[in-house]
């Protein structure tokens, strides 16, 4: 296999993982404005800026959209943002400027706004969590927030023209999971076409196939060591938490 180039945010890139354990400790003002800043700083589809970020505060909303999600550990996040496409904006400008926005020709009514408005929030929500990663913080995204769309909608009053998209809970790490095995590149990058060779494509998906059912034998034995040590741990007064190992 090649060796991989190292630089700090290639090292950042390669290394990223899905924290959902974090330290009950805030995060220091800056770093939020300056991962803030990154998510700004990603590509915008004809610079239309069409992404809005929800910063989650109150405890009790927190709770609701890990309700919402079904996991817990979203409330126990320092910093949690939910990402929105957001036409809304360029929708007040329009009708300010006296366009129809109701029209069926009015541009923010087309289907691909809506896509490439999605794809913008997923760029800077992207942005934000490898800049947060950088600065030594950890980060889970949340697809989960959309189990309910219509809940999480009335939660966070969002308008017309606005879609919830992904969730991002940031915190300081309290677990270090593996990494969990990438696909082999020969089955994802393809030259000048699409390499649709249903045989070599099995074979490939058959080698990394058990490369995941190692990842996941060798989590499940450090999951059961650690019940197997809570007994004993109790008596001593510590706790081992099946969270410490969840990868």
């Amino acid at each position: 296999m090649t060796e991989y180039m190292h630089n700090p945010t290639v090292d950042v890139l390669l290394d990223r993982r899905s924290i959902r354990a974090f330290q009950q400790e805030p995060i220091d003002p800056q770093i939020l404005t300056t991962i803030e800043a990154a998510a700004q700083h990603a590509a915008s589809s004809q610079y239309l800026n069409d992404w809005s970020a929800i910063r989650i505060l109150d405890h009790t909303l927190k709770q609701q959209i890990a309700e919402v999600g079904r996991q817990p550990y979203i409330a126990d996040a320092a910093a949690l943002y939910v990402f929105v496409l957001d036409e809304y904006r360029n929708a007040v400008i329009a009708r300010n400027s006296g366009v129809a926005v109701d029209s069926d020709e009015f541009t923010l009514n087309h289907s691909y706004r809506f896509s490439q408005a999605q794809n913008d929030a997923v760029l800077a929500l992207h942005a934000m969590e490898t800049a947060a990663e950088s600065l030594g913080l950890g980060c889970v995204i949340l697809g989960s927030i959309l189990n309910d769309v219509p809940r999480l909608i009335e939660l966070m009053k969002l308008p017309e023209y606005t879609y919830p998209v992904l969730g991002l809970a940031i915190g300081k790490p309290a677990q270090q999971p593996n990494l969990k095995p990438r696909l082999p590149r020969s089955v994802q990058f393809f030259d000048n076409a699409y390499n649709s060779d249903p045989e070599l494509m099995l074979q490939r998906m058959s080698e990394f196939n058990e490369e995941v059912h190692q990842y996941y034998d060798l989590r499940d034995a450090a999951h059961q060591r650690c019940r197997g040590l809570n007994p004993r741990l109790r008596e001593c007064g510590l706790r081992c938490s099946a969270r410490c190992v969840r990868m």
